[in-house]
């Protein structure tokens, strides 16, 4: 008797959970941004979202969840219902460094990938009257200045960077902690600080506009969107490399069903000529098609993680 109530009650949860799918999105869907307004997630949010809820066919708002370098957001969307009214923009610093910080949820196993939005060349700037005008000029100044260097620290990619660009070059520099990218470029922007690794999204119009100079796109080669600016091998410090890309994360156990309209949705949004044109604009060089479903970024995200834990964790990081 028993066995048949139970059996009846998963046979009813199955079904309102297929009704559900049908039916999905039937209100608001949210995109949790893990870092404050401003940032180059942010503006890369934004742009999706609005995309997405034209596919969808509801709105798509973004909420701005910053703190401890995204964990925070990231936490938020691993305690979020799994019925795909949320879901959020990921990226290396929160999907794979994120274990630099007291989490309370696994990287690995709490979310379920929807696909990978974009490959981002990562910058490494200056204040626009820093005394070095390049890479080479920058390690010149720093060995002559030893520890007056001020690099802005928003999230995990800045301190691996930042740590990588010391014990390549042999140099010091003062790593000075901010919620994001916004409130580091502003820094930047006013002199207050004087380099910053960020992504090309949240770098490019200021560099554009001669606010701040680009001095290395710490990528093994030169991006297509960017093909000025040098690479650190070129710039003479080999293997100065830190990883970016964007990606769309749901909570686990989110429908398959669900999971698969909104890789629809943001295959089509990828697929609009303007939101090509703005991602260019902004240096991010838009994922091939094949990595746009949620098999390629799983494999892709499963691929980081091994690649970069050990790293992070051999350099003993841990988050601000």
């Amino acid at each position: 008797m028993r066995q048949g109530l139970a059996a009846v009650l998963l046979g009813l949860l199955a079904a309102v959970s297929a009704a559900q799918a049908q039916t999905f999105p039937s209100r608001t869907v949210t995109l949790i941004v893990p870092f404050p307004p401003g940032g180059s997630t942010d503006v890369v949010g934004r742009i999706i979202a609005d995309k997405m809820g034209t596919a969808l066919g509801q709105p798509v708002i973004v909420e701005n969840v910053g703190g401890a370098g995204g964990s925070i957001g990231v936490g938020r969307l691993a305690r979020a219902t799994a019925d795909g009214y949320t879901f959020d923009i990921g990226q290396w610093d929160t999907h794979v460094a994120g274990i630099i910080y007291n989490i309370n949820y696994d990287l690995k196993a709490d979310f379920a990938p929807i696909g990978l939005v974009s490959l981002n060349p990562q910058l490494l700037v200056a204040r626009q009257n820093f005394p070095a005008d390049d890479l080479k000029g920058l390690v010149a100044w720093m060995k002559a200045h030893p520890g007056d260097a001020k690099l802005v620290n928003q999230v995990a990619a800045a301190q691996i960077g930042g740590i990588l660009l010391q014990k390549l070059t042999g140099t010091q520099a003062l790593l000075v902690p901010y919620r994001g990218a916004g409130p580091g470029m502003t820094d930047l922007i006013a002199g207050q600080v004087d380099l910053m690794i960020a992504q090309a999204a949240v770098m490019m119009p200021q560099v554009r506009a001669g606010t701040i100079k680009a001095l290395a796109n710490l990528s093994p080669k030169r991006s297509p969107v960017l093909p000025d600016i040098p690479t650190a091998d070129e710039g003479g410090v080999p293997g100065l490399y830190v990883s970016g890309w964007f990606g769309l994360f749901a909570p686990k156990g989110t429908p398959p069903d669900v999971i698969a309209k909104l890789d629809a949705a943001m295959t089509q949004a990828l697929a609009d000529a303007t939101v090509q044109t703005r991602l260019a604009e902004l240096g991010l060089d838009v994922a091939p098609r094949e990595q746009q479903n949620p098999q390629a970024l799983a494999a892709f995200h499963k691929a980081e993680v091994e690649k970069w834990w050990p790293i992070i964790k051999d350099a003993g990081i841990r988050g601000e």
